[in-house]
This record gives C-alpha cells, sequence and structure tokens, in this order.
C-alpha cells in the first residue's frame, strides 16, 4: 500500500491510499480520484517524505560516542552589563520604598490630590493604568514609572 499526500486546483489537501503507484496513476487517469471537500477530479500528488518501517533484522541503532566535556566554567545567561543594570533597578525599587508611602492602586487619586493641594506634598509610589498615567501627565502632574526587574515578571 502507498499513501499519497494530494490536492485539487482548489488547493484543498488531503491524503489517500493506493495498492500501488501504478493503481493511482489508473485511477486518476480514469477521473476516480477526486477531492473529498470539492469533488474536483483535477487533483495531483503532492510532496512528501518517505515513511520508513524499522526492519525487525536490522541491527539496532548505535549510540553515538560520548565527548568528554571540558572543565570549563559555566556560560552565564546574563551579562555582566545587564547583571549591573538590574543591580541598579534593584537598588532604585529598595530606595523608593524606603523613602516614599505606598499607595497602592490608589496612586492616581493621591498624585492628583497632592498637585491640586487638597493633601500635604510626600513621595508616594503605587500602581496606575496605562490610561491612568497618560491622563496624569495631560494634567500637568509629574509621574515617572519604575522600571520593573525580569525576576518580578515571572
Amino acid at each position: 500500500m502507498i499513501r499519497y499526500a494530494l490536492s485539487c486546483e482548489s488547493g484543498h489537501s488531503f491524503e489517500s491510499w493506493f495498492p500501488s503507484s501504478e493503481s493511482y496513476d489508473e485511477q486518476a487517469q480514469a477521473g476516480l480520484v477526486t477531492c473529498p471537500f470539492c469533488n474536483s477530479p483535477k487533483v495531483a500528488k503532492q510532496i512528501m517524505a518517505p515513511s520508513l518501517g524499522r526492519t525487525p533484522n536490522l541491527p539496532a541503532p548505535v549510540e553515538a560516542p560520548r565527548l568528554p566535556v571540558a572543565a570549563e566554567a559555566p556560560v552565564s545567561l546574563v551579562s555582566e552589563p545587564e547583571r549591573q543594570l538590574r543591580a541598579m533597578i534593584r537598588a532604585l525599587h529598595e530606595h523608593v520604598a524606603r523613602t516614599a508611602d505606598h499607595v497602592g492602586e490608589n496612586f492616581a487619586t493621591e498624585a492628583r490630590k497632592m498637585h491640586y493641594g487638597e493633601v500635604e506634598q510626600r513621595a508616594i509610589y503605587g500602581e496606575a493604568s496605562l490610561t491612568e498615567a497618560r491622563s496624569l501627565v495631560e494634567e500637568g502632574i509629574a509621574v515617572q514609572p519604575l522600571p520593573s526587574l525580569p525576576d518580578d515578571r515571572n
């Protein structure tokens, strides 16, 4: 038996089994091989990789010899400049946490209150959506996003 990958003139792809290559040729010439989607008799073979079965009489594949691993230093996934940048961002986060009040999701509200003189000015940090942050900037309120660390997102 032979399995062929076929397609019709409309681009529909499908597979079909035939007793032999000659059988496919005879059936195709007689218009008996048709697309199961659109019933078109204009069908052509597609390129496909052969499917080879393992013969039981063949010896088992030989495993490739393992090469000795050199005793080198492990390769770092993070470069030194990136490690330094991460350390600076972490230090910035720690400084903000020590010197400012965390207001959580009330950041935009608290920032507006301070800007318009409703509450005393102080250093704050918290969360704001992109829409809220844009609105604060459009109102002339000075805000600065804190860069996040890759570790914080994992």
